[in-house]
Formats: structure tokens, sequence, C-alpha cells
């Protein structure tokens, strides 16, 4: 055999193997994936993103292996639309689920003995049938997909649950108003209701009338059997031993730290000894009361990482971390009720965090979030990018990752490339969002430049205009300094507006027909 054959043999068996041609990054066929979203924490409430009073070690540690975004923001500034953005990879102006909506035309959807009594008042407004959701892809990738947590896209009877949206299983809340306890009475595991031995405590019930509120056991009727967050971390669990030997896909939609205030009780001991004496939360902002609301506050986000580092453990012990990429955020900024006191914890970091700047407003405070991404060999350790994404790019994003064919019609991009340290991620000339509730609201991040509209239902058409390089809390209004811009940001907002299918989520001042 002479050299050249010799050469030729060689080549072609590295060629057919891959030996010596795998790039150092170069993704292995179908890496599992983890999303972990929590519910209404703020940009400031981890220690790797500058929190001071709460612990949050096995987070940080996730930050310290991976990379840390610091411009990435969620769907919208509530619950629901946020997590339709997420699924559906298409921001508000384009998606169906706009705003929370509970669907209030069955009856008393508020009433929780209804609801336990009739399950057709449980769950939000459904997604319409055949909607594309980023578990129906990974599924028909071959990837089981998983979910637990909150639901809040659906309703019991229809076709928008988890398990008719692309989970295989499902183990959690459907309706977010039952998520307003967590000791509720019951729980869905895929289909079904699982009852959890809890007494009926109906959501944002008071304490008994002429009870102590420095008394601590006033407050023992909020404290029941089970709490619901420990079932579904066994479920999630389970699933993951079960189907370890295949590619999976898992959501965990965790209701924490979503008031009502309620946290193993180890937890706000923990807290009530680091902080000291605080008066009681009474209930005056909603939720139920609690004794010590700065410490049950702090006990639900370091619960939440306990069992984020149980997980870690768990994917290491089982020999599947290393295949898996963890993605952990949150679905909008922190909010002002039910005892939370996110000034107190500085819970919106850089961003102001009070009433009418965080949850429920498109402010920083309320739509930009803390994103960590893990993938060991893959994102370079103790990372950080300062690439401007969204909710919307998780989709296409998680779709680049399992090798799936990206859809068209979406309004994200993958930023695979970032988490890979390459020079060749796409960037967005902007972002747009719209929020039909809180007054009507509309806002469009560009470059350096952040435009905002509030008032949409008064009638209100004018821009407030921000550069964040300078202003991150949105304090001075330079819209008459930059009529130019101005008159461009006003341009992206009818281009990227079609208005909603659904009345609820229109706005006649933008030409909405109501």
């Amino acid at each position: 055999m002479n050299r050249l054959q010799s050469l030729y043999i060689l080549l072609s068996f590295l060629l057919f193997s891959g030996c010596g041609l795998k790039k150092e990054n170069a993704i292995p066929e179908k890496p599992n994936i983890i999303y972990i979203l929590a519910d209404d924490l703020g940009y400031g409430d981890l220690g790797c993103y500058g929190q001071d009073l709460i612990e949050t070690p096995n987070i940080d540690q996730l930050a310290s292996v991976g990379m840390k975004f610091t411009q990435h923001y969620s769907g919208s500034a509530v619950c629901a639309p946020s997590r339709c953005v997420l699924l559906t990879g298409k921001h508000t102006g384009h998606a169906y689920i706009r705003g929370n909506d509970e669907w209030r035309e069955r009856g008393e959807v508020w009433d929780y003995k209804a609801m336990i009594a009739d399950s057709t008042l449980e769950g939000q407004r459904p997604l319409p049938e055949g909607t594309l959701t980023i578990g129906k892809i990974l599924k028909a990738e071959g990837y089981k997909t998983g979910m637990i947590g909150k639901w809040g896209l659906g309703a019991p009877h229809t076709e928008s649950i988890p398990t008719r949206q692309g989970f295989d299983f499902f183990c959690g809340y459907n309706c977010q108003r039952q998520a307003h306890t967590y000791y509720p009475v019951h729980l869905y595991k895929n289909e079904n209701r699982i009852y959890l031995g809890n007494d009926t405590v109906a959501p944002h019930t008071m304490l008994e009338e002429g009870a102590d509120p420095l008394d601590r056991s006033s407050y023992n009727k909020y404290t029941l059997s089970t709490y619901a967050p420990d079932v579904m971390f066994t479920e999630m669990i389970q699933f993951i031993d079960q189907n370890r030997e295949q590619p999976f896909f898992f959501y965990w939609a965790s209701p924490i730290p979503h008031v009502a205030l309620q946290a193993p009780q180890r937890w706000v001991d923990h807290y009530m000894e680091k902080f000291g004496y605080e008066p009681p939360y009474l209930g005056d902002k909603g939720y139920f009361p609690h004794p010590t609301p700065h410490a049950a506050y702090a006990a639900m986000v370091s619960y939440l990482d306990e069992r984020i580092g149980e997980l870690i453990d768990f994917l290491k012990r089982e020999g599947l971390y290393e295949n898996t990429l963890i993605v952990f955020s949150s679905d909008n900024g922190p909010t002002h009720n039910g005892g939370t006191d996110s000034p107190w914890f500085d819970s919106g970091g850089p961003f102001k965090s009070e009433r009418g700047w965080a949850k429920g407003f498109l402010n920083e405070g309320g739509i930009r979030v803390p994103m960590i991404a893990s993938w060991p060999g893959r994102i370079g350790p103790g990372s950080r990018s300062d690439h401007i994404s969204a909710f919307w790019d998780l989709l296409p994003t998680f779709c680049e990752v399992a090798g799936a064919d990206i859809p068209d019609h979406m309004d994200g991009i993958s930023f695979l490339p970032e988490l890979l340290g390459s020079d060749d991620q796409e960037k967005h000339p902007y972002l747009y969002w719209e929020f039909p509730e809180s007054g009507g609201q509309q806002a469009v991040r560009m470059g350096p430049w952040k435009a905002i509209r509030k008032n949409i239902k008064k009638g209100n058409l004018e821009l407030e205009l921000y550069n964040l390089d300078e202003d991150l809390q949105e304090q001075h209004n330079v819209a008459s300094e930059h009529p130019g811009l101005i008159k461009e940001m006003k341009e992206i907002m009818i281009v990227e507006h079609h208005p909603s299918r659904l009345e609820r989520f229109r706005m006649e001042a933008l030409g909405d027909i109501l």
C-alpha cells in the first residue's frame, strides 16, 4: 500500500467516524434540556445578581460554571402571557395570550370552593387548537417531554392542557388562581386530579376576627399537611429517572416565589434568626397574612435554590449532568403585593421595583429578568453575556440545540452561538412588547434606547424615551430631544402590533376594533 492510499484510508476513517474532526464545543446528538422558570423572581433576588440578604448558593454556582446573561427579557410583565411567549416563540404583538385572562364568562372562577367542586371552573383562557409549542416540536424530534409547576394557559377538559400541548407528563397546578396557595386541595397529574390531604383554606383568607397578630399560632391554619412544591419535585425526579435512556426536555415552571408567603418552617426560622424582629403582614395587600413576611419570602427563594441543588446533584450521580443544558430564569419582575416588600430586598437590583415599576409594567423592573445557562464542556465557566435576548428566543434556541428545524413565522432568534462562545451570534434589531393591562402599554428596546407608551386605554399615544446606558431606572425622559428616534419607535410599534383575536386584549387607541 503506497502513502497516497494510506492517507486516503485515514481520511475516510476520520470522516465517517468523526474522530479528529469534532469541534471542541460541538453539540452531542440530542442533549437533554431542562428549563427552570421561577415566578415573580426579581433581577436582583439572586446572589450572583447582587442580592445580599437572600442565600442562593446553588443558583450562584450554576452561574459560576455557566453563563450569566445581563440583558435578558421576559415575554411579558405577568404570568400567563409570558408563558405563552416562552412556549410559542411569538412576542406579545403576535401571541394569542397577551394578558392574564381568567375566562370569567364560565361562572364563579374566583370561588376556590366552587372550583374544587366543579373542575370546569378551573384554569385560564385556552390556547387555540393547533398551537405550535416547544413541547410539540421536541416531542416530534424524539424527546420525552415533562413539566411540573404552574401551567396557566388553559383549563381542564380543553385541548389546552400540558399533555395536549406537547408534554408527555405533567404534575402541578393547571390553574394559576389555585397556585395562590402552596397547600392546595389538589394538583393535576397528567389529566387527573391528585388530592393532597390538605383542608380547604381559600386563597386570600384573613386572620380570624379577634386573633392576636403577634401570636404565631394565629397563623397555623395557613400551614397544612402537604407542601405542593415537594410533591412536584419528587415527580420531576421520577420522570427524569424513568427517561434517562433517551433525550428529555423538562420544563420546571416553579410557582415560587409568587405569593402567598408559605415556606418550610426550617427556612423561615433560619431567616428569622438572620433578620431579627419584623412586624407581621396582616394581608392588607392580598393573599395570606404572615407573622414574619421578610423571613418567609427569603425562605421561599432559598427553598427553590435548595431544590435546584438537589436536582443538579441527582443529575451528577446518575451520569446525566454532562449532557444536559440547564437554563434558569423568571417569568417577570418582582411583585408589590402579598407582603413581599421588594424594595426592602432590592429585588429589582439596578431597576426600580416599587408598585408601578416592576411586575405588571413594561419598565425594566417588570421585564428584565435573570437568566443563567449551564452546559459542562460547552458553555464557558464563569462567562457573562450582554447579548440582548428575550423569551421568544428560547424556542429557536432549543430547536437548534435539539437539531430540530426552526419553524417559520417565529419572532425569536437562537442564541446558541452566544452560549457556545461563537462570534456568529445574530442580533435583534429591536425587541417589542405590548401589554393590554395596567392601562395598556407598549415598549421597544433598540440598542441602548427604550421607548415605552403607557395609558393607551386612556387614549395616550405619546412615547417616553430612555437611554438605558445612562438611565437604567428610566427616570429621565429624553423623548423631546430625539424626534427622529421617536418616529422610528412609533413605526416599529405599528408594524409589530397585530390586533388580538380576543377582544379582552384589544386597545382601541391603536386602531383595534372592540
